[in-house]
């Protein structure tokens, strides 16, 4: 399905408690093949540098619902500048769709320094795009979201069930390949973070596999659970 041009896929999100984590992985384990950039059975480390304006938009539009938003971050894994992306995630209703696009080490130390031109001269429609909102929207670094996914693929309809696990937020810098990141926990009890992805359907199999009713559905959004923590650390 599309929308506005984009790829549009579904996406639930549960809460789950460590007892069901451990009988879901073994489940989906058994049927479902662990993602590649996996450096072991938990998965992998996921670092994001999130941005939002002055008025907090993307956090409130969130929050209060609202039927198309957006935003945009950086995102490296297990905490390497081997693949730096430039993301930007958007909602339309129920559906969400992902861009993509390459950074280097150097044009990400050249946005940290406040040098954006590169974006407007680059050959890609998403950077030149975000050059714009941070022009005119007065996008800047919002806060750091740091966690471990141990994420399982199925190739029809490009199914990816993940389990987040971690969650934790950046409070004192938005430097994501800073060592010393000094970073807090942003979920209150021993919960994680599940979420189904999908094109058009979920396979029937999967669907008795994770044994999970719509009622359990949450609106769960890691960028506002750590941006809320940030808040109450920062005062």
């Amino acid at each position: 399905m599309k929308f506005a041009n984009k790829r549009l896929r579904h996406e639930l999100k549960y809460y789950i408690a460590p007892n069901e984590y451990e009988s879901l992985r073994r489940r989906v384990a058994t049927v479902m093949r662990l993602d590649r950039n996996s450096i072991g059975n938990e998965g992998y480390h996921i670092r994001s540098l999130y941005f939002d304006n002055m008025n907090e938009t993307a956090l409130f539009d969130k929050n209060n619902g609202t039927f198309q938003r957006k935003k945009y971050r950086i995102r490296i894994y297990n905490r390497s500048d081997a693949v730096i992306k430039l993301e930007r995630k958007s909602k339309f209703n129920e559906f969400t769709a992902k861009e993509s696009a390459p950074l280097t080490r150097a044009q990400f130390d050249s946005l940290m320094a406040g040098e954006s031109q590169f974006l407007l001269e680059s050959g890609d429609l998403l950077m030149r795009e975000f050059y714009y909102d941070m022009l005119h929207g007065q996008l800047k670094p919002s806060v750091v979201v740091d966690y471990i996914r141990e994420a399982y693929i199925y190739p029809v309809s490009d199914v990816r069930i993940t389990f987040d696990k971690q969650l934790q937020a950046g409070v004192q810098s938005f430097d994501i390949f800073d060592p010393n990141l000094v970073t807090l926990e942003s979920i209150e009890g021993p919960r994680q973070i599940l979420e189904v992805k999908y094109n058009q359907f979920l396979p029937d199999f999967i669907k008795h596999l994770i044994q999970l009713s719509s009622h359990n559905r949450s609106t769960i959004s890691k960028y506002v659970l750590c941006k809320e923590k940030q808040k109450v650390f920062t005062g």
